[in-house]
């Protein structure tokens, strides 16, 4: 739906609302899907087909809250927290991204701080053993700044070039979860000055303009730094991407997917907008 009315070359007044309920219903939200819809109504006819400026708009969005992605130091591990709530994919958006980094010539070390679940530890050691990288972890029901503390430190005498950092999930309305989160950060300063270099918060694709409100608490929070999109390829939305670039001026690192280890990509804000309203 989308596709078909964004690809109309004179739209009117009709066809501008039910642009704006179409992007609506692809997650964009309301405040978003509202500006972009006036600004097709505002501009006047020209050269350009008014899917080419809506493509461009939803674009300048994008670029204006993208930032270059940090890179390791010689002197010391970069340290990167993933947060974000239940079933979000963090754990397996950690074993993603250490497989990237390993196939950079990275050397990298895991640090399993999601104590509360069990499963979540053993996943991250499986895959530590099938990318033959080390996993810090600590007893069930730990306390999962140690394990952080641990495994910065573990990080700094390896002499590791990246250290990844998977935590519980938690609930962004639950403000003790949350403050847990600034104990964690500094347990990881504690260790190594200006740690965590990045915080990125994983967000399920599919949950929509719930996403949004996720990704403020967090950001009220923790410090996000970025975000990464897991699970874009089980949904045709994924518009909630531009909310959340508009509102809290977050870039996007990356997105997954699919189930592999090796279907996390870089975010590609071009393929992003085409797929979300097709080519022109």
């Amino acid at each position: 739906m989308l596709r078909r009315i964004a690809s109309l070359q004179r739209p009117d007044e009709e066809t501008l609302e039910a642009l704006e309920e179409a992007l609506i219903l692809a997650d964009v939200g309301p405040t978003v899907a509202l500006r972009l819809v006036e600004n097709l109504r505002r501009t006047p006819v020209g050269d350009e087909s008014p899917h080419e400026r809506l493509r461009k708009a939803m674009l300048e969005i994008l670029t204006r809250s993208s930032s270059a992605l940090s890179t390791p130091s010689e002197d010391r591990p970069h340290v990167v927290l993933l947060i974000g709530v239940n079933g979000s994919g963090k754990t397996t958006s950690v074993a993603k991204l250490a497989a990237r980094y390993v196939a950079q010539g990275h050397s990298v070390i895991l640090g399993a701080a999601d104590t509360f679940r069990a499963a979540a530890v053993e996943q991250l050691e499986v895959w530590g053993k099938r990318l033959n990288v080390e996993v810090i972890s600590h007893k069930p029901g730990g306390d999962p700044a140690a394990v952080v503390y641990d495994t910065c430190e573990a990080g700094r005498c390896r002499g590791a070039d990246i250290v990844l950092i998977d935590t519980a999930g938690r609930l962004h309305t639950k403000d003790n979860l949350m403050a847990e989160l600034a104990k964690i950060h500094k347990a990881a300063g504690k260790v190594i000055e200006g740690a965590p270099n990045e915080v990125w918060l994983v967000l399920d694709a599919t949950t929509g303009q719930n996403g949004l409100r996720q990704a403020e608490d967090f950001f009220r929070h923790a410090g996000v730094t970025g975000l990464i999109l897991a699970k874009l390829d089980g949904s045709a939305k994924g518009g909630v991407v531009l909310s959340i670039a508009e509102t809290l001026d977050l870039p996007i690192r990356f997105v997954g997917t699919g189930e592999e280890i090796d279907n996390l990509a870089l975010f590609d804000a071009e393929a992003y907008v085409n797929g979300l309203i097709g080519q022109d």
